[in-house]
Parts: C-alpha cells; sequence; structure tokens
C-alpha cells in the first residue's frame, strides 16, 4: 500500500471553512515551546479568517496535573490568544474511540498483543536491532497472527491486552507538509503495527487525535516539528476509517541549551502571565522564534494590537 496524500487542495472543507486547534495535555502550565505552537495555530487561523478550537488532551490520566487546564486556558487567555466554541477534553470522548476501535476491528484491522515495552527491546536486540535513544522501538510483529478473525465483543473485553492495528505490506504514507514540503515514512520499517489501545484500557494519542480531528471537522493541523513522525499513522487511520484529511504545518521546536526539546518532562520553565507586559515578552519571544522579526516593539502597544500587527505579517 503506498499512500500520497495531496495538500494543494482540503479535503474536508467543511461549511464553515477553517478549522485549527491547540491541543495541550494537562500536566503543566505552559512552557515557552507550548506558546509557540499555540501562537502559530493561533495566527494561522485568524490569518485564514478561521476558528480556532481549544481540545484538552487529558487522556492519559496518571501524567494530568489536577487544575493544570485550568491553568493553560488563564495563560491563553493572559496571551490574548482566545477560542472559539467551547473547550473540549479527551477524557469525555471514550465512548467515540472505543466505536472507532469497534470499527478496525469489524474490519479486521486489529489484533491483541501482550508484549511489554521490555519484550519487544529484547526481541529487536535478539534480531541485532538497536533503537537509538528517544526513538520508538519498531514492533517486530511478535504477536500478529497469520489470521485476523477477533470480533468486536473480544473487543470490548479486551482484558489485560494492548490492541495493535495490523499494516498492510509496502506501507508508504507521503504527504506535502505546508512547511517542511514533501514527507514520507514507510510505516512497516520505521513504526511496525501500532498499538491503539494500551494493556491498561487507557487509549493511545494516535487513535484519539484522529478521532477527534475529525469529530470536531479540524482542517488545519499547526503543531511542533517533534509531531511530524505520528504524521503518517494518523493519516493511515484517517483513510481507513473514512475521514477527510486535514492539511499539515508543522512548526520549529524550541531547544534548551542541551539541544533537546523543551517539555514538561524535562522541568521547562513556565511562561510568566502574571500581567499584560510579561505575557507580551512572551508572545514576542515566541513570533521570533517563528520567524517573526519586524513586529511592534512599542512598550506602549496592547497585546490585542500586538497579536493583529503578527496576524498581517503571518504567512499561512
Amino acid at each position: 500500500m503506498i499512500l500520497a496524500v495531496s495538500t494543494h487542495k482540503n479535503p474536508s472543507s467543511p461549511a464553515d471553512g477553517y478549522r485549527g486547534r491547540f491541543a495541550p495535555s494537562p500536566t503543566g502550565p505552559l512552557h515557552a515551546g507550548s506558546l509557540v505552537a499555540a501562537l502559530g495555530s493561533w495566527l494561522d487561523a485568524r490569518k485564514n479568517g478561521g476558528k480556532w478550537l481549544l481540545r484538552i488532551e487529558d487522556l492519559d490520566t496518571p501524567r494530568c496535573i489536577p487544575g493544570a487546564d485550568q491553568q493553560i486556558q488563564s495563560q491563553l487567555l493572559a496571551c490574548g490568544l482566545f477560542w472559539d466554541d467551547e473547550p473540549t477534553y479527551q477524557s469525555q470522548q471514550q465512548e467515540r474511540y472505543q466505536r472507532a476501535l469497534e470499527r478496525l476491528n469489524v474490519l479486521k484491522y486489529l489484533y491483541p498483543c501482550s508484549c511489554s515495552r521490555q519484550t519487544i527491546a529484547n526481541t529487536l536486540h535478539g534480531l541485532g536491532i538497536h533503537t537509538p535513544r528517544n526513538q520508538e522501538q519498531v514492533y517486530p510483529g511478535t504477536c500478529r497472527p497469520k489470521s485476523l478473525e477477533m470480533n468486536s465483543s473480544e473487543v470490548i473485553l479486551g482484558g489485560k491486552l494492548a490492541w495493535r492495528i495490523a499494516l498492510p505490506p509496502h506501507c508508504q504514507i507521503a504527504f506535502e507538509d505546508l512547511s517542511l514540503g514533501q514527507q514520507s515514512q514507510d510505516l512497516n520499517k520505521q513504526v511496525g503495527d501500532f498499538v491503539l489501545k494500551r494493556s491498561d484500557g487507557l487509549f493511545t494519542y494516535q487513535l484519539a487525535v484522529v478521532v477527534d480531528d475529525a469529530e470536531q471537522g479540524i482542517t488545519h493541523i499547526v503543531r511542533g516539528a517533534d509531531l511530524l513522525s505520528n504524521t503518517a499513522r494518523q493519516i493511515y487511520l484517517q483513510n481507513m476509517l473514512g475521514y477527510a484529511t486535514p492539511l499539515y504545518k508543522h512548526l520549529p521546536l524550541v531547544l534548551d541549551k542541551h539541544g533537546e526539546k523543551l517539555s514538561k518532562q524535562t522541568l521547562a520553565n513556565q511562561i510568566n502571565t502574571q500581567d499584560a507586559q510579561h505575557a507580551l515578552a512572551e508572545l514576542r519571544k515566541a513570533a521570533q522564534h517563528l520567524g517573526l522579526n519586524e513586529l511592534p516593539d512599542s512598550e506602549s502597544i496592547t497585546i490585542a494590537e500586538w497579536l493583529l500587527a503578527a496576524t498581517h505579517a503571518w504567512k499561512s
């Protein structure tokens, strides 16, 4: 299966046009890297006269911090990044994810897997395959059956098993990124059959984000380049579920002094939004990282005025 997705023409095109989104995980407050993603996606939506939605990706409940969602929303509002419509929460969409999973199972695309991370690592090691640090392990197909004959009731029962999607041979996904140009990934060689529901019963990001984007009619996805490697998997799932594929634009990452991506896991400092002056300073740093270097620098300018100038300067 070789799938090439055109991004010169948006196949979604809902009645109200452009629909973008910002989808933070409530595992801590916004830091400089997440503000870059928020600002870039907000500017792209506003430049295109579209809607900008806020989705709280609280799917991985063990990692979520109580109150972090409200803190994130307060930080966005302090920066003048207002969203359209009510925020949505992934934790409230479980039935939708289950229906999508059952649909894939009826189509005979799923199989259960009992492999732990260590089991996979040991198998790969035995095959002479060494996974670099911070890179996902390519699933070697240990639990993949010769025939996929499960039914929906088995998916519902689940047990202590993970559920993987069985990729077809030669699953090459190509797409045009609006910022980075032509992209391609061989899912068989670079990912392997990937998990859609974990053994602890939690749905994975890959399935949830695809269902969410389809349900919300998202036409444009503007996000950090750290998520670029997920895009081929999501496009594949969109096609398997009969969803339209949005346009993608991946933004440059903010790195720390060691060259690592800023993240909550590495204790990145939260942005300072204690008042309008500090919030505007944070926005200016984010804009510079996005290549917007000729914006008003007057101390008397308001956040709303600055954002309007940034919107005019944004190249969509």
